[in-house]
């Protein structure tokens, strides 16, 4: 499952260089060019990084870090600022609110790139990881194989992406609508009940015989990689041995 990226800008130029370059890069890119219009965005879904201008229309980026540092669910969010303030005191000012990392307009793309590899990797590791584990559950991006238990589970690609999505995100529960938004797209739009059928397809294929069900059904709420099923697992493994 690609990073997703917002990028809260209101050049057009260069927005339009962000999303191609980041694009390329594999990322999933959002866009928006007004602070207010960012922040809630932010409060109905958080991405893995953020790419913030300074000087924005509606509310500045300052201020939307300093909103996003002060709530729960984006205190550790990654968040790259973009500024033609260049003096020192800015820049100490920025990274004082909040920001991880402070890039000056013009700024070099390649570099712009390397800062966002290396935030992810501190702040998400398993995004760029090759290999995802959880339990006896084994997903292999480069090669696109799951095993469980060494055992191949032929997926289809609905079925993959979910599992991957869950795997990226184990013990925590996500909605039909948050589902349908991560891993189908929200430019999408099908009915929420689509999401029933593939985790119902996707249990299918990886539970064979009295295997532990991983896919926790959360009544009213939606669906989880369960947190139990990684102890679990563990425990039968070691009545096993």
């Amino acid at each position: 499952m690609s990073a997703r990226i917002l990028v809260v800008e209101d050049e057009e130029a260069l927005t339009t260089l962000l999303r191609y370059n980041l694009a390329a890069e594999g990322y999933d890119v959002e866009i928006v060019g007004r602070g207010d219009e960012a922040d809630t965005v932010l409060k109905e879904r958080v991405p893995d990084l953020v790419v913030l201008d300074w000087m924005l229309p509606g509310l500045s980026g300052i201020e939307l870090c300093r909103r996003l540092r002060a709530r729960p669910e984006t205190q550790q969010l990654p968040i790259i600022m973009l500024t033609a303030r260049g003096e020192e005191s800015e820049r100490v000012r920025g990274l004082a609110t909040g920001a991880d990392d402070y890039i000056v307009k013009p700024f070099s793309v390649p570099e712009l790139l390397a800062r966002v590899r290396a935030l992810l990797r501190r702040a998400r590791p398993e995004r760029l990881a090759s290999v995802l584990t959880y339990g006896d559950i084994e997903l292999d991006r480069d090669k696109r194989r799951v095993a469980r238990s060494g055992r191949p589970v032929d997926l289809g690609p609905t079925e993959y992406r979910l599992l991957e999505f869950f795997l990226e995100h184990p013990g925590r529960v996500f909605s039909r609508e948050q589902l349908l938004d991560s891993v189908w797209g929200r430019d999408i739009y099908i009915d929420e009940r689509t999401v029933d059928v593939h985790i119902g397809r996707l249990r299918k294929v990886l539970n064979e015989g009295a295997e532990i069900d991983p896919i926790r059904t959360v009544r009213g709420a939606g669906y989880a990689l369960d947190d139990r099923f990684a102890k679990a697992t563990a425990q039968a493994g070691a009545v096993v041995g």
